[in-house]
């Protein structure tokens, strides 16, 4: 089905994943800025089907001006800092397809996970969202919740911060990738590459980013 997944480096692919994140938000009544600019800590993800943008996820990396999360959760995130845990966030999150999008959904997310664990060394993985996509997230991937809900000022909706460790998503991973519909189990993890392909994969964006 010429599906993909790249690196968004260029202004002509921030502006792709910009104006996908826009329809998807606007599409859902959220207002505030949705354009993507070129911040250091941070990596953006798109897939694509015949050369149409359909999904994108930035992974934001934790630095000294801290992440966008800081905003609203900040002791939330100190401590997991202070307990020593390298943390990111997922920001930017936007998926316009229909069908197969599970399994797709899927290899955006294990691409992430792949840039936070293999490139970049981080133990946590955080994501606001609002509270009537608690669900999605923990079935999905297990994303825990963390606190209450909070008025984010950047979307004017309620906001809640979740969790996940990396080394649960490696296991998960490593049990269920590449295996498709797996009777009783609800959460993406299935829908991932399998963990042979993981290696290869890892091999080849490690490479890319030694380059």
């Amino acid at each position: 089905m010429d599906f993909g997944i790249r690196l968004v480096d260029t202004p002509t692919g921030r502006n792709e994943a910009s104006m996908l994140i826009h329809r998807m938000y606007s599409w859902r009544g959220f207002t505030g800025n949705h354009a993507l600019t070129p911040v250091a800590n941070r990596v953006t993800l798109m897939a694509s089907q015949r050369g149409e943008a359909v999904g994108t996820l930035s992974v934001g990396l934790d630095c000294p001006e801290g992440l966008l999360a800081d905003e609203l959760f900040k002791p939330q995130l100190d401590a997991y800092r202070a307990k020593g845990g390298r943390i990111c966030e997922i920001i930017k999150f936007a998926f316009d397809m229909a069908g197969n999008s599970k399994q797709y959904q899927a290899a955006l997310f294990h691409l992430a996970v792949i840039t936070a664990r293999d490139v970049h060394q981080r133990t946590h993985m955080f994501i606001e969202v609002q509270p009537r996509h608690r669900a999605f997230f923990d079935n999905a991937l297990g994303f825990k919740q963390i606190g209450e809900p909070v008025l984010n000022p950047r979307v004017n909706v309620q906001g809640i911060l979740m969790c996940v460790e990396l080394s649960y998503m490696t296991e998960q991973i490593q049990r269920y990738g590449g295996k498709g519909a797996t009777p009783g189990v609800r959460s993406f993890y299935p829908f991932f590459f399998s963990p042979r392909e993981e290696i290869g994969i890892v091999n080849r964006v490690l490479n890319m980013t030694h380059d």
